[in-house]
């Protein structure tokens, strides 16, 4: 899709595309990484992903707290018990060309003080297209396996990962802990038998290996599990007891000598110009290894680079992923279905004829909006020079990464003469309430709230999401059956089903699929969830604009749920100094703001509010052990350039110390951090009489000076 440059957007036009591309991005985690059924290409989330970076580096100040910079993977899946990662469990950046290769590069060397001219090794592997597996060892012995989950928690599939050939349940000589990390995937050949047998058997056919590896490793029973020909690549370590070498090649070798597969394609590379010449040599090998790859993986070799080099939020400074190219088909498109989710958001969705896409049969894909059905961007700019899409045109699919891919293009040569302009509905499908859109929105709302049955029950999901109230025994499956019948029309329902339907076990243990034992657990799993953090509440309520991290950030900001709700109503105004605290949060911007405060202004969304917080022991937001931090308490906030560390690690290291840090410069800032090119903050905090500090002295007083 064609944008508009960055640099030519104004204030408004970036915070409302930094709104939209945190909604697509966000669904799309979540259909690729917990549902297994992802509907955005990889090539397309990817440039998604770096018009976010690229605004957001431009606009630093609009980046919003449920940024999608910020995530990793999506919350684990109903039906597996949780683990957290001891060491959490990142994601890549990616690269797209030999200048981003380069870009790379000089980025590490310049951190290091590196230069140009020194030597400086990379390892190069294959980047498997499959699902990501931590082992954990101890005394030699395999305990845990768990998926990536959102990178802190992920899923046990401890039983099923012992039925794959290529994963050890003993070692010899190991670390007395040992937590080995790769990828679970399955080859070509494996992929077409497994079809070919599902398809003998009446069952369910896979689209691409990689789904059909992640479904096989998800599968609630490990005899299933064991009869898929599921494989495993190692290729990298988490917590351990004692290095395993000094260099990443060692550190691989290592792990081939204890028993694990680990790429033959892996190679040391003197820098950009040998990372190129094995990507490139990959990249012609890619038809023939019998697996999928969607790119190459650089890596610093020498550890303790790696350990100078760090992480930023969700992305080690040391490694990238260089990805191949996508691809391209033509078919037709069949029909555009509307789908309607929780914030009321009408999406269009293209049926297709179905069609192979580089040895993948797709038949649907995403086509964002309403704009881009029409032909334009959501400022009125041309894409596809103007075309837009009708039902039965050719339309060119765009896939790369082995996943459902997007409409890129058209063909009006072949368009039927009865093609005609599709219509984007302006009521609800569901409920027949008017979808309207707001200015600068680029998406069509239902304005139904929660007479819309579709919003209703996909607020309900989101309530009892993994992140959010998690009630065992209580997912999307049984939260569609207790609407449709009555049982659950907002949250607070749920913490009356009990009282409502008497003892509710009678009742419940007649319905289909459910006894004594389930429904009795699952009033013991509601009665259980009653007490429950500030942070997961906030997140529940599913308010617009407000994501995970958005939440635990006001709930640290907050503490309690009534210092918190008193805020909000006295913010409602949009004025005085409970608006300005709430604006000074760092991640809290304008859109965010204005989203929480409408959201407890209008009445029957407080009132819904008030009736499920009656049922809630809700629990103050932790807070650090500060003691003797000389900035415990204290609102700080950081302008102009500084030299000793970045942004990002001056702002985690005064949040470990206790402090809050703001994005602004209020009546209520403690501390000024200027660096150099420091503007309207230092003039604004000089006429208030703030202490200003520089770098130097900021290090001296937290005792890193």
């Amino acid at each position: 899709m064609e944008k508009r440059a960055v640099e030519a957007l104004t204030e408004t036009q970036a915070r409302e595309e930094l709104a939209d591309l945190a909604f697509r991005l966000n669904r799309a985690n979540s259909d690729y990484h917990a549902d297994d059924r992802p509907v955005l290409s990889d090539a397309d989330y990817d440039a998604l992903k770096r018009r976010n970076a690229e605004i957001e580096a431009q606009f630093p100040e609009l980046k919003r707290s449920d940024s999608p910079s910020d995530r990793i993977g999506a919350a684990p899946s109903e039906g597996f018990g949780k683990v957290t990662h001891t060491t959490r469990m990142m994601s890549l950046g990616n690269a797209f060309d030999r200048g981003e290769v380069i870009e790379f590069d000089t980025r590490i060397r310049r951190y290091l003080g590196l230069s140009e001219e020194g030597a400086l090794h990379y390892t190069a592997e294959p980047k498997i297209d499959g699902l990501s597996l931590s082992l954990r060892y101890e005394s030699g012995r395999l305990v845990q396996a768990a998926t990536r989950g959102d990178g802190t928690v992920g899923e046990n599939v401890t039983a099923n990962a012992l039925t794959i050939d290529d994963i050890p349940a003993d070692l010899t000589d190991a670390p007395e802990v040992l937590e080995v990390r790769g990828e679970v995937y399955m080859s070509h050949a494996d992929f077409a038998s497994l079809n070919a047998r599902q398809t003998e058997r009446g069952g369910k056919t896979f689209a691409n290996p990689r789904n059909a590896a992640a479904g096989s490793l998800r599968q609630l029973d490990a005899r299933i599990t064991q009869n898929r020909p599921l494989r495993f690549f190692a290729y990298a370590w988490g917590t351990l007891s004692e290095p395993l070498a000094y260099t990443q090649m060692s550190a691989i070798a290592r792990l081939a000598e204890l028993g694990f597969c680990v790429n033959p394609l892996t190679r040391v590379c003197d820098g950009p110009d040998e990372m190129l010449a094995h990507y490139s040599a990959i990249e012609g090998q890619r038809a023939t290894l019998g697996y999928d790859i969607d790119g190459v993986v650089y890596k610093v070799n020498d550890l303790a680079l790696q350990e100078r080099l760090g992480f930023r939020s969700t992305t080690p400074r040391w490694a990238i992923a260089h990805k191949f190219p996508a691809e391209l088909a033509w078919t037709r498109l069949e029909a555009i279905d509307i789908k309607v989710g929780r914030t009321g958001a009408l999406s269009p969705v293209a049926r297709l004829s179905p069609v192979t896409v580089g040895g993948v049969v797709v038949s649907n894909a995403t086509l964002h909006n309403e704009d881009y059905i029409a032909g334009r961007d959501s400022f009125g700019a041309q894409i596809r020079d103007g075309k837009d899409i009708r039902i039965g045109d050719w339309v060119q699919v765009y896939r790369a990464g082995d996943v459902i891919p997007k409409i890129a293009d058209l063909d009006l040569s072949r368009r039927p003469d009865s093609a005609k302009s599709f219509e984007f509905p302006t009521t609800c499908p569901e409920c027949q309430s008017d979808a309207v859109r707001e200015e600068g929105d680029a998406v069509r709302r239902c304005s139904g709230g929660l007479i819309c049955p579709a919003q209703a029950v996909e607020k309900l999901k989101h309530f009892v999401a993994r992140n959010a109230f998690d009630i065992e025994g209580l997912g999307a499956k049984q939260i569609e059956q207790f609407y449709r019948d009555g049982w659950i029309k907002e949250p607070a329902d749920i913490f009356d089903l009990k009282k409502k339907y008497g003892s509710g076990l009678q009742q419940l243990k007649n319905r289909e699929g459910w006894g004594d034992k389930s429904a009795a657990n699952l009033f013991a799993a509601i009665d259980e969830k009653r007490k429950i953090s500030l942070g997961r509440v906030i997140f529940a309520l599913g308010l617009r604009h407000v994501g995970e991290a958005g939440s635990n950030l006001l709930a640290r900001h907050y503490g309690t749920w009534d210092t918190f709700e008193a805020a909000m109503r006295d913010a409602a105004s949009q004025e005085g100094a409970a608006w300005d605290d709430l604006l000074a949060i760092d991640g809290v911007g304008n859109v965010m703001a204005q989203s929480l405060v409408a959201s407890f202004r209008q009445e029957a969304e407080r009132a819904s509010i008030e009736r499920l917080v009656a049922h809630l022991n809700i629990q103050a937001a932790e807070q650090r052990n500060t003691d003797g931090s000389p900035v415990a308490g204290k609102t700080v906030v950081f302008t102009g350039t500084l030299e000793r560390m970045t942004r990002a690690e001056a702002k985690a290291r005064a949040e470990t110390l206790g402090a809050k840090v703001a994005g602004s410069v209020s009546a209520r800032t403690d501390i000024l951090v200027a660096g150099p090119g420091a503007g309207s903050k230092e003039k604004k905090a000089r006429e208030l009489g703030i202490e200003i500090l520089d770098e130097d002295s900021w290090l001296t007083l937290i005792g890193q000076g």
